[in-house]
């Protein structure tokens, strides 16, 4: 960690540092099960995907035309004369070559997100339930102070109550399915 780094770590309250770290400690145990094998296929993955990757490729290519075509103006044998079927099999073998390994890549990554997504959910659910909690802590405070006026809050007396879960799902199942039902 850098100068900056730690500056900045000081500047923030200590509950903010704690969640960054259990963050960090959540991916590392995550990249701690990546196997060997699953390891080499993603640092492969992302030379693939890089521009110097793509530039490179380009340049062979290019190069492996002009040399096989100027190989007939020099009066020399050339390795792989047009329409290429060398060139062609070496294209074929590298896309497959890529796109197996962006899809085992993209396989992890669906996985991740996936439990993401679901530690989001259980989240969002522990905070509502906490805010409704804390709506009804403030409306039982406003309701036994003699100094604030009792009146009534419908809106804030539904706060108070927490969502079924299983009620909101339902409901937003129902909505996925509506909006699958309906043409584009």
């Amino acid at each position: 960690m850098g100068e900056h780094d730690d500056d900045l770590t000081s500047r923030l309250p200590q509950s903010v540092n704690e969640n960054l770290d259990t963050i960090a400690e959540y991916y590392a145990r995550h990249e701690e099960k990546v196997t060997r094998a699953q390891a080499f296929v993603e640092k492969m993955s992302v030379f693939l995907g890089s521009p110097g990757y793509v530039a490179t490729s380009v340049g062979v290519i290019v190069v492996w035309i002009a040399w096989n075509l100027g190989a007939f103006e020099l009066h020399l044998q050339p390795f792989d004369p047009p329409p290429f079927s060398f060139l062609q099999g070496f294209i074929t073998l590298n896309a497959f070559i890529i796109s197996t390994t962006v899809l085992i890549r993209q396989n992890r990554m669906s996985k991740l997100a996936e439990r993401n997504a679901h530690l989001d959910l259980q989240i969002s659910l522990l905070s509502e339930e906490k805010i409704s909690k804390i709506i009804a802590m403030l409306e039982e405070i406003r309701r036994d102070s003699p100094t604030l006026p009792d009146k009534i809050d419908e809106e804030a007396d539904e706060l108070a109550e927490s969502a079924d879960t299983s009620t909101v799902l339902e409901a937003i199942e129902r909505d996925q399915e509506q909006d699958g039902a309906r043409p584009s």
